[in-house]
């Protein structure tokens, strides 16, 4: 037997999608800031080609690269 307990899947949520209203500047940001903890060096992050999805999805192209500062 079925489980009767089942969830229904809520569409209008799913097809909301949140992610176009985040910021890419933001989304740099953070990717940025936990590479950099991570790793230890100072990273800057480039975000591409941004395709929101259906089902509230988003493709896009991440650049990490790390940062040059010559005074350090």
């Amino acid at each position: 037997m079925a489980d009767d307990k089942e969830k229904a899947i809520d569409v209008d949520k799913l097809l909301k999608n949140k992610l176009k209203g985040l910021s890419v500047a933001h989304l740099e940001a953070g990717i940025a800031k936990v590479v950099s903890e991570i790793v230890g060096e100072d990273y800057k992050c480039t975000i591409n080609d941004v395709k929101y999805t259906l089902f509230s999805g988003a493709d896009f192209h991440v650049k990490i690269e790390l940062s040059y500062n010559p005074e350090d």
